[in-house]
C-alpha cells in the first residue's frame, strides 16, 4: 500500500485525460549523469533565455521588413523609378507600390512587436514578400527565391506561436491534441527555413568547403525532420550568425557604393532566418516531427 500511495503521489491526472509524471524534485549526481551533455546544455540554455527568447526571436525575424520598410523611405524616388523603368507602369502605380511596401511593413512591424492581431500582420507580410517576388524578378532568381521562401517559413512559425498564444487564453479548459493546422505550419515553417543553407552551399574541393557542407546537411536535416531539434537549430542560429556578420558587413562599404545595399538586404534577411530558427528553439518542433513521436515509444 505504501508503495502504491508513493506512485499514486508521483503522478497526476491531465485535464485531457492522459496520465503523465511530475517533475523529478532533485536530480542527484546519477540521475544528472545519466542525461547526455547536449540534452544538459539544452535545458540549461532554455531555462536562462525563456525568459526574452521569444521577443528576440520576433524581433530578428521582422528585422527584415523593418529595415526594407524605412529603406522604402529613403530611397522612394530610386524604388519608384526602378518599378517604373522596370515594368513602364507609370509614376502613380510606381508609386503606390513604394507606399504599400511601406505601410505595410512597418505596420506589420509593429503588429507583430506589441503582440497584436499578430495573425493579420502575418497575413499582410506574406502579402509583401508575393509582391516584392514578382515586382523584382525575384521568381527567376533560385538564391533570392530560396531566401524569400525561408523567410516565409519563418513567419509561418510565428503564425504558429500566435494560434499558441490564442490557445492558452483558455487555459484550464479540457481540450483535446494539438491541432492539425499548427502542427503542419511549425512543420513547413521549419523545411522551409533549411532553404537558406542550400544557398550557402560552396561546391569546391577545399577541406574546410566540404566539412562545411557535410556539417551544414546534416544539421538541416535534422531540424526539417524534428531530431534534436531545438539543438541542431541553436547550431544552426551560432552558425548563420557567425557566417552573416563575416560575409555580410555592410558597415565597412560606403553607403554611395551599390554593394552597401546588397550586403545590407543579404544581412537583415538573414537575420529573419535567424528568428526563426529561434522561435524553433523557443517552441520545439512541434507534433509532426521525430522529437514528439519518441514520446510515443
Amino acid at each position: 500500500m505504501g508503495a502504491l500511495r508513493t506512485l499514486a503521489a508521483d503522478t497526476q491526472v491531465t485535464w485531457a485525460g492522459t496520465r503523465s509524471f511530475s517533475p523529478v524534485p532533485a536530480v542527484t549526481g546519477y540521475h544528472r549523469a545519466s542525461f547526455p551533455l547536449s540534452l544538459r546544455f539544452e535545458r540549461l540554455f532554455l531555462r536562462v533565455t525563456k525568459q526574452y527568447l521569444p521577443h528576440v526571436a520576433r524581433l530578428c525575424l521582422i528585422s527584415t521588413f523593418l529595415e526594407d520598410g524605412i529603406r522604402m523611405w529613403f530611397q522612394w524616388s530610386e524604388q519608384r523609378d526602378y518599378i517604373d523603368t522596370t515594368w513602364n507602369c507609370g509614376y502613380l502605380l510606381a508609386s503606390s507600390f513604394v507606399f504599400l511596401n511601406l505601410l505595410g511593413q512597418l505596420t506589420g512591424c509593429i503588429l507583430v512587436l506589441s503582440r497584436n492581431f499578430v495573425q493579420y500582420a502575418c497575413f499582410g507580410l506574406f502579402g509583401i514578400i508575393a509582391l516584392q517576388t514578382i515586382a523584382y524578378s525575384i521568381l527567376w532568381d533560385l538564391k533570392f527565391l530560396m531566401r524569400n521562401l525561408a523567410l516565409g517559413g519563418g513567419l509561418l512559425l510565428l503564425l504558429a506561436e500566435s494560434r499558441s498564444e490564442g490557445k492558452s487564453m483558455f487555459a484550464g479548459v479540457p481540450t483535446m491534441r494539438e491541432s492539425s493546422p499548427k502542427q503542419y505550419m511549425q512543420l513547413g515553417g521549419r523545411v522551409l527555413l533549411v532553404l537558406m543553407f542550400m544557398t550557402l552551399l560552396h561546391f569546391d574541393a577545399s577541406f574546410f568547403s566540404i566539412l562545411q557542407n557535410i556539417v551544414g546537411t546534416a544539421l538541416m536535416i535534422l531540424v526539417a525532420i524534428g531530431f534534436k531539434t531545438k539543438l541542431a537549430a541553436l547550431t544552426l542560429v551560432v552558425w548563420l550568425f557567425a557566417i552573416n556578420v563575416y560575409f555580410n558587413a555592410f558597415w565597412t562599404i560606403p553607403v554611395y557604393k551599390p554593394m552597401h545595399d546588397f550586403l545590407k538586404y543579404d544581412f537583415f534577411q538573414t537575420m529573419s532566418v535567424i528568428g526563426g530558427l529561434l522561435l524553433v528553439v523557443a517552441l520545439g518542433p512541434g507534433g509532426v516531427s521525430m522529437d514528439e513521436k519518441k514520446k510515443e515509444w
